[in-house]
């Protein structure tokens, strides 16, 4: 049930009534219409924009029609007062019963509550992590890794139909450094005194389990060998197992993707080819020459003449070449090529989640996706910031493990699996991040993740009290009196509850999904507050030992309170937790 949803209808159907009334002009669109929460939310529990956006087209003062929009709604079900504010919003508010009404839903729907169809089963692809197979995942990966995966909870709550994808590139020099050091490894398997690992290699612990795996395949097979014969073998054995040890590491978090993509396969299997052929076929593709870099003095800047795609046609600044000088593919090829294979694989709509050092990427593939899907397709990428690690506001840079990286792995084996997503998607995913393993753990209202999980926890402290009491915590939907919730904490603790609904499709719609963990808070602070007023008052106490009814009627609360931060913690990826241990 979204309670904005029921009364925008509510809404819709007055404005209907009035068109065949002939208050209104006939076939009148109403789309703009909407039905929110108002700035300030003294004035009343929904306002809509109604009178506001239809006055025009009506060809009436937006005062004039508020009004008679207003007189309608007064006798709309579940509406208790109706006023006009400004211009001519709408605002109204709700009886107890409405709001009652909310709670049963979210008792009758779980913590599917908050499910919507707002994406009507569209495919979307979410690339996200997309680390080179080079080594484990680290602390710079982990807050990319968390992003996508609650944006893909998030759209597929919203009703979309969602591939999660990695994309790794195995084509370039790093796997070629991989591969030799992956061969001074298994050399120092077999036997071999290395020494120290030359500068330009890997120096990772991590790669000894590579070179012993290898060792233990393939025995002396490439001892004493050149190059040219055991790059291609060692390589393609070290970035399998890289992927798996990485694959390992974001199942540490509860990740795991439904497609790996790798680079090479794209280049080898004939992509680009085709992409460039296509672009030919329209007439995208010509010999030319560009001006100089703005803002760069270069003295010994030459035009040369390159392979250029119009791209300027689709918004770009300027063409741009798809081959260098000496004919060899441009180095944004491979990656218009993969996404045309995103878009042949029925992906129109696609997401990348990459780090902001990646800051041109968009400029450079929305033209060619447009070109390419004949306008059709889309690209959003989430840019995210860095991540800092502290302990105890100190700086923290060196792993034991992997030499020069602190690994995910020891950053969940210290804090926990919880900690790490809530805490990644606690700030706007573009800001820098300071990650305190201290702080992150910490029990105390100023950290986030404690705040909400504590809630929670305090909400099953509530169901074990009731089952002590009364020898039952359950609750029946039947026979539990839920107008006995009528007091203005609990309707406004309804009406917190009310709103994740919309707030799931607000989130999805903007892309924004770290909005979940600010509305997560807001109803642990809304609880809290409940919970503290009872210290004081005990008529505001959850359960009372002599009223039964008045007990299930709050305990019917609290387990709505539960769904719904079960629910959000569910798009976050996180276990709630039923009790906190010090």
């Amino acid at each position: 049930m979204n309670i904005f949803d029921t009364y925008k209808s509510v809404v819709d159907a007055i404005l209907a009534s009035m068109a065949i009334a002939g208050e209104l002009p006939p076939g009148m669109d109403l789309n703009r219409v909407k039905v929110e929460p108002p700035k300030d939310i003294s004035h009343g529990d929904l306002s809509t924009n109604a009178a506001m956006v239809l006055s025009k087209a009506a060809g009436k003062n937006p005062r004039e029609l508020g009004e008679s929009i207003a007189e309608k709604l007064r006798t709309a079900d579940g509406v208790r007062e109706v006023t006009l504010a400004g211009p001519g919003f709408i605002n109204f508010r709700l009886t107890a019963e409405a709001w009652q009404k909310v709670a049963h839903a979210i008792l009758k729907q779980g913590t599917a509550f908050g499910d919507s169809q707002m994406g009507k089963g569209e495919k979307v692809n979410v690339e996200y992590v997309s680390v080179n197979p080079t080594g484990p995942m680290h602390a710079g990966h982990m807050r990319g890794a968390v992003i996508g995966d609650v944006l893909a909870n998030l759209l597929q709550k919203a009703g979309y139909d969602v591939t999660r994808e990695y994309y790794f590139n195995d084509a370039g020099t790093q796997v070629d450094v991989l591969a030799r050091t992956a061969y001074l490894r298994y050399r120092e398997a077999m036997g071999e005194n290395i020494g120290e690992i030359p500068e330009g290699l890997y120096p990772g612990e991590y790669m000894k389990a590579v070179g012993e795996a290898m060792a233990k395949r393939d025995g002396d097979k490439w001892m004493n060998r050149p190059e040219q014969d055991w790059l291609a073998p060692m390589r393609a054995f070290a970035v399998a197992r890289m992927i798996e040890t990485i694959k390992a590491d974001l199942a540490l978090i509860g990740i795991r993707h439904d497609v790996f993509t790798n680079e090479r396969e794209i280049v080898e299997n004939g992509t680009l080819d085709k992409v460039f052929t296509a672009l030919k076929d329209m007439d995208l593709i010509y010999q030319g020459t560009l001006p100089p870099p703005k803002g760069k003095e270069m003295e010994d800047w030459e035009p040369a003449e390159l392979t250029l795609f119009r791209s300027s046609k689709f918004g770009d600044s300027s063409d741009r070449p798809l081959k260098k000088r000496d004919g060899t593919w441009a180095y944004i090829m491979p990656d218009i090529a993969y996404h045309y294979d995103k878009m042949q694989r029925g992906f129109m709509t696609m997401i990348n989640v990459l780090g902001k050092d990646h800051g041109n990427y968009l400029d450079k593939m929305k033209p060619a996706i447009a070109a390419l899907s004949d306008g059709r397709g889309s690209i959003t990428v989430q840019f995210c910031g860095m991540v800092k690690l502290f302990k105890n506001g100190e700086p923290v840079k060196l792993s034991k493990r992997a030499g020069n990286i602190i690994t995910l792995r020891e950053i969940v084996e210290e804090v926990g699996p919880g900690v790490v997503r809530f805490y990644m998607m606690t700030r706007t995913p573009d800001t820098e991040m300071d990650f305190d393993f201290a702080k992150v753990v910490e029990q105390s209202k100023d950290n986030p993740v404690f705040y909400v999980q504590y809630a929670h926890a305090r909400c099953h402290s509530v169901l074990r009290n009731a089952r002590e009491m009364f020898g039952t915590a359950d609750i029946d939907l039947d026979s539990v009196d839920l107008s006995l919730l009528s007091g203005a904490d609990e309707l406004e603790l309804i009406r917190q509850l009310s709103a994740w609904p919309r707030q799931v499709e607000l989130a999805a719609e903007a892309k924004e999904a770290h909005r979940i963990t600010g509305y997560l808070h807001d109803v642990a602070s809304a609880f809290h507050a409940f919970w503290n007023k009872g210290r004081d008052d005990a008529t505001l106490r959850f359960l009372h030992p002599d009223n039964r009814e008045l007990s299930f009627a709050r305990l019917a609360l609290v387990r709505a309170v539960v769904t719904v931060i079960a629910s959000g913690l569910a798009v976050m990826g996180v276990e709630p937790l039923e009790e906190l241990h010090g």
